[in-house]
């Protein structure tokens, strides 16, 4: 899994909770403004796993949460064009919040198509590969069997970064701890989700040989 950086986290130069560093934020807008591809393509490169580990998260199938992570991509470009990004410096936060607004109509609609239809509508075509479906539903399984082993705090945590969009300095509070403490224990338990992981493939390593 991994996480929407927050706004520490993502300061130039600095690697957030997956290791990744992150780029200048107000430079990045800078270039995108004017049309910059390569801008947008770093952009891209950064955000789009990010946006999709979150929309899977939330959603049945990988191809809504693919879709999701670029539409989210588009309306962000579009924003950063247009002057509509108010504060480049927390450009993640922006994007977060625009993934929790689609990824909120992706929901709305389905529960309406359901209304309508009377069942569920297909996420995939009919020939959709069912090794696939199963793999994605282990995947699944394994966050949601990794999420439930955190404590409860953890739990709380990452859903406050990877739901609300908040970063460490907003759940403080909420949950009674420190700014530094709730980025320590958000990193652990991101971490531990990612050994979960490790440890299968690992497994599976050892089965196959």
């Amino acid at each position: 899994m991994t996480p929407l950086p927050d706004d520490r986290d993502a300061s130039a130069g600095r690697e957030d909770a997956s290791g990744t560093r992150a780029p200048s934020w107000e430079s990045l807008a800078e270039r995108v403004r004017p049309g910059d591809t390569e801008a947008e393509a770093e952009l891209a490169r950064y955000f789009h796993p990010r946006v999709r580990a979150v929309a899977s998260g939330q959603l049945r199938w990988s191809d809504a949460a693919a879709d999701i992570a670029q539409d989210v991509l588009v309306s962000v470009i579009e924003a950063l064009r247009s002057g509509a990004v108010r504060d480049p410096a927390r450009l993640p936060a922006f994007v977060a919040g625009t993934a929790r607004n689609l990824i909120n109509n992706y929901c709305r609609k389905r529960a309406r198509t359901r209304e309508v239809l009377g069942n569920e509508p297909p996420d995939r075509p009919a020939d959709y590969d069912l090794e696939l479906a199963s793999a994605e539903r282990e995947r699944l399984d394994l966050v949601r069997a990794s999420f439930r082993a955190l404590a409860a705090i953890d739990r709380r945590i990452l859903l406050l970064t990877l739901v609300d969009g908040l970063n460490p300095r907003e759940i403080a509070p909420v949950v009674g701890l420190s700014a530094e403490a709730v980025r320590t224990r958000k990193s652990r338990a991101v971490q531990a989700v990612a050994e979960a992981f490790r440890d299968r493939d690992t497994k599976r390593r050892s089965g196959a040989t």
